[in-house]
């Protein structure tokens, strides 16, 4: 019998209201106790210092093979994902073909199991096709192995479609992860509606565009009962809407990406191809209240929002670039140094936003370090000082902002399933 004891560690688990120094027992590969002092073991890990936490959990990742492989294939995002200290993904479609079929399910979770680094769970299609037009098999690609629904980056912008994947979705105890975009309003824009994209005489993509479609997606929430998660929220607007939806008791959970914490829709100022995203950065305003959703527990979930392009792809005027930045790798790092450090939220919070809330969105036995679960941990350094640098990047793509950046906190050990599948090593 394989065990490994975990001491001296700052252990942090929200799902059990844990938060002390103390240690933490693996025996082959689950979780065997909290407050344990044993001798017999094979592996001891001196986690002085360190934080010892659930397995992180990213419900946000766009995963480009089969179809963009030059982006990203299901090992490198994998392997992208241990780094920055993710013990699991949900892989939402950016493919082609699209997951919408039980073959396709069935493709990703093949690969993800020959790579055999971190959990990657298939998020399907909710339109046949990701056209927005009929509804996806649910009830077949369900049955295949997805998790939750989603047409990504792509908005279900027909109502009618929406209820009816809600309502079908239900009777599968599965969520519905929507983008709330209304593309009539932002279509051909490339950065925050505001002082500085009139300035820079860039097409903007209004707030309005988020927060009325927010509306609309949680009023058909309510009337049909169904689970529902907003993708990526950035506005005032929509964290008001959201906060207003949770008091009712809507069944309705919202996540944001951890790029809109870092910087303001100034940083667009220098026409950086790797700052075009969407949501796109926001003002102080819009960044504020979402700082304030998430301690009150209005927002959820915090994700990477990775969105991995090649180089080549964004090499064209910012008018033109795809939009999207890598983010597994960086997105601890930029949570510790812009929401940590600062004194705006403490690690408990953050843990429960990247892990166990993450989980239970999902549906996953996850996110907890709970006696007899499965032993994904992160071990946390935060102070660790850091560059980051694209040459480190396991990701394919390195279309990143960030690289050169000083950051504070990071993921130093991940485990999953009780082995060690990433350890950082240098400085």
């Amino acid at each position: 019998m394989l065990r490994t004891l975990i001491q001296n560690g700052r252990v942090i688990d929200p799902s059990q209201n844990v938060d002390r120094v103390t240690n933490l027992l693996i025996e082959e590969g689950r979780i065997a106790g909290i407050d344990v002092v044993t001798d017999g073991v094979d592996k001891v890990i001196d986690a002085s210092g360190k934080l010892v936490v659930p397995g992180l959990i990213d419900l946000h990742v766009q995963i480009r093979e089969p179809g963009f492989e030059e982006d990203e294939t299901i090992e490198s995002a994998a392997c992208a994902a241990l780094a920055g200290g993710f013990t699991s993904i949900a892989a939402i479609s950016e493919t082609n073909p699209p997951v919408d079929s039980a073959a396709a399910v069935t493709y990703l979770g093949r690969q993800a199991s020959e790579a055999d680094h971190c959990n990657v769970f298939p998020v399907a299609c909710v339109s046949s096709g990701r056209q927005g037009e009929e509804m996806a098999e649910i009830g077949i690609l369900n049955n295949a192995g997805a998790i939750a629904f989603s047409d990504g980056q792509r908005p279900v912008s027909n109502p009618e479609l929406l209820r009816r994947a809600l309502e079908y979705t239900l009777m599968f105890g599965r969520p519905v992860l929507n983008r709330p975009e209304m593309v009539e309003l932002s279509r051909d824009g490339v950065m925050h509606d505001g002082t500085v994209s009139t300035v820079l005489g860039l097409a903007p993509m209004p707030a309005e565009a988020e927060d009325v479609m927010a509306a609309r997606d949680i009023r058909i929430c309510e009337a049909t009962g169904g689970r529902l998660h907003l993708l990526a929220i950035s506005c005032s607007g929509t964290v008001e809407i959201l906060r207003r939806a949770k008091e009712r008791g809507v069944g309705v959970s919202a996540s944001i990406c951890a790029y809109q914490f870092a910087l303001t829709d100034e940083a667009m100022r220098g026409f950086d191809t790797n700052l075009k995203l969407n949501p796109p950065l926001r003002s102080r305003d819009h960044i504020d209240a979402c700082i304030e959703a998430l301690k009150d527990g209005t927002i959820d979930v915090i994700a990477s929002g990775h969105a991995p392009r090649s180089s080549e792809k964004k090499m064209c005027a910012i008018t033109e670039a795809p939009f999207g930045m890598v983010g597994l790798e960086t997105a601890l790092g930029l949570v510790s140094t812009h929401l940590v450090r600062p004194g705006h939220v403490d690690w408990p919070t953050v843990i429960g936003a990247m892990s166990t809330n993450a989980a239970k969105v999902l549906g996953i036995e996850k996110g907890t370090l709970q006696l007899g679960v499965d032993a994904d941990v992160t071990i946390i350094d935060p102070e660790r000082t850091w560059t980051v640098d694209k040459a480190d990047f396991r990701s394919l793509s390195n279309n990143s902002p960030f690289v050169g950046t000083k950051l504070t906190g990071r993921a130093v050990e991940t485990i999953v399933g009780g082995i060690t599948k990433f350890r950082y090593d240098q400085g």
